[in-house]
């Protein structure tokens, strides 16, 4: 069993191995391989089997506000009596049974012998809620962990960045997945279309479920506050400490915009593709995988950078430019070169590990040495950007059977539909503001130790 446990004295700022790297990083495997097919197939499986885009959004939104609500009590309990294991096993129990329930079928209408739709909706989206409150658990546990890890600076960066690869290999499992579902077993009718997605939902919490036992079996709990607390009296930071620092807002604005570019985006990928450039149904598995092929390796080879304050402001924002530039080409471009989504999905790619790796690190930054209210600034920061996404995606789903007839429009000339909107300027619009954010951040201050190792040594 690997010790991720940070030593006392100078030991808690030595850089850690590998083995407690890859421990730690496969961690969250199971929210994220959920996370992916949550976002990327909830809206259009719960509009396939016959909800309005309305109630489809009422489902969505119900899940984010109880994530939200979920992540900063989380994160205060945490604080407050530790034991972030327990909560990842708890959060990880409630994430297997919830997810299954949702694609699974309506469980309130097979005990009622009733189909409505209003039966419906509120049976998916109690689920819906319990998969997020079990997912919130998982997160904040798993995140806040790396500050208590270790004190080392290069160490917390490739912790988050070893982190975000595993997203990357649950995102490619689901994918590669849903792709052979999509692939071989085509859907005409309900039923079928049921049984696709119970196929994919199902062989992600087995493949997630995997990976959280290793992480169990090769971590121990985090000692770094006890350690600081019976050595130096360290006590627990106030939540309103955190108010006080002008770098907690910037931080969270960034980390806000960042979530809503890859949630938002990844949500009204497969409607863009299938209904706005009439691509064939496997796209919908083939595209998200290049993007998420392409992040994976980017990275990787961020790994092998040294990090400081300055790095992660440059970073982000190539990686929130390059969005830019990708947001606008979705926004206008037409059905007939549709072919043009292949490369545009590989530089949306390098964007999101860019901005997603560099916008996670900065809240280890944000953290600093003060590892005693690091669960509080995790939790708060996804309330944030739980509550921001799902009334975001509420708000353009709800709008979804309004606009405009894709079939009646011209190939040559794009039509401006919701899915243009949520895939193309939403996100442009929210890398901008991301970008001007960052340019404001002041990231540098004292450091126990250079960042002058390499990231996985």
């Amino acid at each position: 069993m690997v010790d991720m446990v940070a030593g006392k004295g100078s030991s808690s700022t030595v850089a850690l191995g590998r083995g407690s790297v890859f421990f730690y990083g496969v961690g969250h495997m199971l929210n994220d391989i959920t996370a992916a097919c949550w976002f990327t197939y909830l809206l259009v499986f719960m509009t396939d089997i016959g909800l309005s885009p309305r109630n489809a959004a009422i489902v969505m939104l119900s899940g984010q506000i109880a994530d939200g609500f979920t992540t900063i009590f989380a994160g205060e309990l945490i604080d407050r009596f530790g034991h972030f294991k327990v909560w990842h096993a708890g959060g990880s129990i409630l994430v297997a049974i919830s997810f299954s329930s949702v694609f699974g079928g309506c469980v309130p209408c097979i005990i009622f012998g009733n189909e409505s739709t209003w039966l419906q909706t509120i049976g998916y989206s109690f689920f819906a809620a319990v998969f997020n409150v079990g997912w919130a658990a998982t997160q904040v546990s798993h995140m806040s962990m790396v500050n208590c890890i270790t004190l080392n600076s290069t160490s917390r960066v490739v912790l988050t960045s070893c982190r975000n690869a595993f997203s990357m290999v649950a995102n490619l499992s689901l994918y590669a997945v849903a792709f052979l579902v999509f692939h071989i077993w085509p859907s005409k009718t309900t039923d079928e279309v049921e049984n696709q997605y119970r196929w994919i939902a199902y062989s992600s919490i087995f493949i997630g479920c995997c990976f959280v036992v290793v992480f169990h079996i090769g971590t121990k709990e985090p000692r770094l506050k006890e350690d600081f607390h019976g050595e130096h009296g360290y006590q627990k930071i106030a939540w309103t400490y955190w108010f006080k620092k002008v770098l907690y807002y910037q931080v969270a604005l960034v980390y806000v915009f960042t979530r809503l570019i890859t949630n938002v985006s990844q949500a009204f990928l497969a409607f863009y593709v299938i209904n706005d450039l009439r691509m064939v149904q496997s796209s919908k598995a083939l595209i998200p995988a290049m993007i998420y092929i392409c992040s994976f390796i980017v990275s990787i080879l961020l790994q092998e950078l040294t990090w400081t304050g300055q790095r992660l402001k440059v970073f982000f924002s190539v990686g929130g430019v390059l969005w830019i530039l990708c947001g606008s080409a979705i926004f206008f471009m037409p059905s007939n070169t549709k072919k043009m989504m292949y490369l545009l999905s590989l530089v949306i790619g390098i964007a999101n590990a860019l901005i997603t790796v560099t916008g996670v690190s900065m809240q280890s930054y944000l953290v600093g040495e003060d590892v005693k209210g690091c669960a509080f600034v995790y939790g708060s920061l996804s309330f944030l950007e739980k509550m921001s996404c799902g009334f975001a995606l509420w708000a353009l789903e709800s709008y979804q059977n309004t606009s405009q007839p894709l079939k009646e429009c011209n190939p040559i000339y794009s039509c401006f539909s919701v899915s243009r909107y949520g895939f193309g300027l939403v996100p442009a619009i929210c890398a901008v503001a991301g970008v001007v954010v960052t340019c404001t951040m002041k990231l540098e201050r004292p450091r126990l130790r250079p960042l002058k190792v390499p990231l996985l040594q």
